[in-house]
């Protein structure tokens, strides 16, 4: 596809709300699921650290 323009290709003949909103709500999704990744990886490490501790006691 060919655009006259930058605006008509943000207007992506008529469907850019949804294109670009697609864009949006995936790249929202893979920014919460590795945020969530990162914070279950910490509490998987912090638990095993306590449980270290509390073996060496």
């Amino acid at each position: 596809m060919i655009w006259a323009s930058w605006g008509d290709f943000w207007a992506m003949g008529g469907y850019g709300l949804y294109v670009w909103g697609s864009y949006g709500v995936v790249a929202l999704g893979l920014l919460l699921e590795v945020r969530g990744a990162v914070q279950r990886q910490r509490r998987a490490i912090a638990q095993i650290h306590d449980q270290q501790e509390d073996t060496d006691l």
